[in-house]
């Protein structure tokens, strides 16, 4: 199956589809179930991370932070966190070293967090977006690519000797 990714002028086929991991707690689940089935149906490989059921006591650190491990691992490209508000994802997924997630809720910093900044998780609220706008944040997300462009890499480089730092320090 060839997929097609859209883009901004760097468009390429891909021969296998993008893996997207997922995750959601309680209060993000119902938009977790409608995002898992739009990208099955768009062609992405979905790597669903939980939580499989809707229980009100389950907290989105055990199902955000093993999806966010996966994207610094590689074995997702993507990732897609959601809870209540978004915000706790995207704590969550930031504590992974090599993760760069952001809470977003407008079409704007979706693309442009992917191009200048790398963004490779993104974070919505599950009780703040709704279906529709979710799925447009999600498609421009994907589709966006990162522009590698050198003052893009310089800032990213300065993260990741901070995120070094803060290692050895704890170590």
């Amino acid at each position: 199956m060839k997929f097609f990714v859209e883009g901004n002028g760097a468009n390429a086929a891909r021969q296998t589809p993008m893996r997207v991991g997922i995750a959601a707690d309680h209060a993000g689940y119902e938009l977790r179930q409608y995002l898992f089935i739009q990208l099955s149906d768009a062609g992405y490989e979905v790597v669903d991370f939980g939580d499989h059921r809707s229980k009100m006591d389950d907290d989105y650190p055990e199902f955000v932070i093993p999806m966010a491990q996966a994207v610094a691992s590689g074995k997702v490209e993507r990732g897609v966190a959601i809870c209540g508000s978004g915000v706790g994802a995207s704590i969550a997924a930031n504590k992974v070293l090599g993760v760069r997630a952001c809470l977003i809720h407008e079409s704007f910093s979706a693309r442009q967090g992917v191009e200048d900044d790398n963004l490779n998780v993104i974070c919505m609220g599950g009780l703040v977006v709704g279906h529709a706008m979710a799925w447009e944040l999600l498609q421009t997300f994907l589709a966006s690519k990162f522009s590698g462009a050198e003052r893009h890499r310089r800032r990213l480089d300065e993260i990741a000797a901070l995120e070094k730092r803060e290692l050895s320090k704890a170590l």
